[in-house]
């Protein structure tokens, strides 16, 4: 009798017997069919960061912070399971992603009242899929989805560079609704979504009203074939409307202050075998409220600009570059003397060596520099930090 390798890894962990098993597939037991298609994958991710000076503030930090800084870490650890869309005109799927490990806190995705953000645990997606036959075929996304804009995202090992931006800082990271994709051909693709309060990345939040719901969307242009060297090239462009309240409406009456994101980015190849270009800029401004109780909540805003250059420079070795450039009201990422606004500048470089087959590891250096003279690094002192970082990832 055969089975299926994800059939035998239940059994081997105890989840199922194989007399059950026996009698499931000869009634063929819908379960048991449609598992055929779940595909498993995840990775480990690890790192050592050693900080320069003494101290380990590092304003700004998205997964890289304080609590990383001068010692050996594991991040997180992944496990993804789905069944992603067939060819079929009907096509239905699904995709549950769950995090293990401190960085599974930092993203806190757990629903109201169940976990703290310190259980170790998060859910980094999960979500139905169907495609309707309109058109080249339009898919949805029904759950808890990833946020749709953005140059880099959480996973650290699919990001140019270990440590992530400033811009990816002021980006939503996860939604609760629903999202429609569209291919219109090979060069364009519309998305738009409509989900829950987007302000924070809580599971099945709420803003308080009930017609108060973040919007958002993207459109993404893709060279096609016979572009010359700009084959492949991307550009996208979007933006997120995350409705929020200031404070409960019922019992405190607060009114709105959404949060508006506008992302623009792409990435092109150059004439120089090897040498890639990219670049994205990122906005965040939320708008003046009442808090319900006489006090109001200021305006705020925030932006980052980021440029990027990758070389593979033999079939083993990529170089990454990043160059950044942000600012925003104070206490976007530090409070800052005399209530002056934040502006920071940071250089990254990275090189990825494929030493081991499945196995990412990359060496890092990152330099942070406060543009007001500021000593915001470290001890509270410095205005610059410096870092070496090394990350080893498996991905299976």
């Amino acid at each position: 009798m055969k089975f299926n390798q994800w059939t035998l890894g239940l059994a081997a962990v105890g989840v199922i017997s194989l007399p059950s098993m026996t009698l499931a597939e000869e009634a063929q037991h819908p379960v048991m069919t449609a598992l055929q298609s779940t595909t498993i994958s995840g990775y480990v991710d690890t790192s050592a960061i050693w900080q320069f000076g003494s101290g380990n503030i590092v304003p700004g930090r998205s997964f890289d912070s304080m609590t990383k800084q001068d010692g050996f870490n594991l991040n997180v650890v992944k496990l993804q399971i789905e069944k992603p869309l067939d060819e079929g005109q009907w096509s239905a799927g699904y995709s549950v992603g769950l995090l293990f490990g401190p960085d599974a806190n930092s993203l806190s995705s757990t629903s109201p009242g169940l976990w703290a953000a310190t259980s170790d645990f998060a859910i980094k997606n999960a979500y139905v899929t169907l495609r309707a036959p309109v058109g080249n075929g339009l898919d949805f996304k029904v759950g808890v989805w990833d946020s749709i804009i953005g140059y880099e995202v959480f996973e650290a090992g699919n990001n140019p560079n270990y440590s992530r931006s400033y811009g990816f800082s002021l980006e939503p990271w996860i939604h609760t609704g629903i999202l429609a994709t569209y291919k219109v051909n090979d060069i364009l693709a519309v998305a738009a979504g409509v989900a829950n309060r987007g302000d924070i990345n809580t599971i099945n939040a709420r803003s308080g009203i009930e017609s108060v719901k973040s919007y958002m969307g993207l459109i993404s242009v893709t060279a096609p074939e016979g572009s010359g060297f700009l084959t492949g090239s991307t550009l996208y462009a979007g933006v997120v409307k995350s409705g929020m309240t200031t404070r409960d409406p019922v019992l405190f009456g607060g009114s709105n202050s959404d949060v508006m994101n506008y992302y623009v980015g792409g990435t092109m190849p150059t004439p120089v075998e090897g040498l890639t270009v990219g670049a994205a800029y990122d906005y965040r401004g939320r708008s003046q409220g009442d808090n319900g109780l006489g006090a109001i909540v200021p305006s705020n805003y925030a932006n980052a600009v980021a440029g990027y250059l990758s070389y593979q420079a033999t079939e083993k070795l990529r170089l990454n570059s990043r160059l950044e450039y942000a600012t925003g009201s104070t206490g976007t990422w530090y409070a800052s003397p005399a209530g002056s606004n934040n502006e920071l500048l940071g250089v990254t470089v990275t090189a990825d060596y494929s030493l081991w087959a499945n196995v990412v590891t990359r060496g890092e250096f990152r330099w942070d520099r406060e543009l007001h003279g500021n000593g915001i690094f470290n001890d509270g002192s410095d205005k610059n930090a410096l870092s070496l970082a090394l990350n080893v990832i498996y991905k299976f």
